[in-house]
């Protein structure tokens, strides 16, 4: 037994993670991440929607289980980013900037100009990545996601792909 196990700790998992196009049999997966993730997660039937209409919808394996997924609906010349989640057995070990930059790697590869999401003002990990690869706070839309407490805004956040590949 190696001293990570002993600790209870993961293995850097950069290497071994798998990144890959989400299928319908992945749904149940992504599902449990979601759930595991969420206080008011998507339903599954959401995913499958999301596949059927031909969004880019990707996972990430570690050790042949989904532990983390992004889905970008892309039009106009603007790829918005709908859900990306990392389930909490990977959290912060890298996993959630990889899937993010293949989001926005293939978002820039369709033609896309612009990438938009939303993120929860609460969600101060996920915005300091955000922000670490060049997203901008532009807006601000009330009362957007169901909290326990009632709702919450979400801080909408913009990253120019025109400026990053120029500079």
């Amino acid at each position: 037994m190696s001293s990570a196990e002993v600790q209870g700790e993961l293995p850097p998992p950069q290497r071994l993670v798998r990144f890959r196009a989400m299928t319908p049999f992945d749904v149940a997966g992504v599902g449990a991440v979601e759930r595991a993730s969420y206080q008011f997660p998507w339903s599954e039937g959401i995913f499958r929607d999301c596949l059927r209409v031909g969004y880019l919808c990707r996972v990430a394996e570690f050790e042949g289980e989904i532990v983390a997924y992004g889905i970008v609906a892309m039009g106009a010349g603007e790829a918005h980013i709908l859900n990306l989640c990392v389930g909490p057995k990977l959290r912060s070990r890298g996993v959630g900037r990889q899937m993010l930059m293949l989001l926005i790697e293939r978002a820039s590869q369709a033609g896309m100009q612009d990438v938009f999401l939303e993120v929860r003002p609460s969600n101060v990990q996920a915005i300091a990545l955000y922000q670490s690869v060049g997203f901008v706070e532009v807006g601000r839309r009330r009362g957007y996601y169901q909290a326990a407490e009632g709702r919450e805004d979400a801080l909408v956040l913009k990253l120019s792909l025109s400026v990053k590949s120029g500079g």
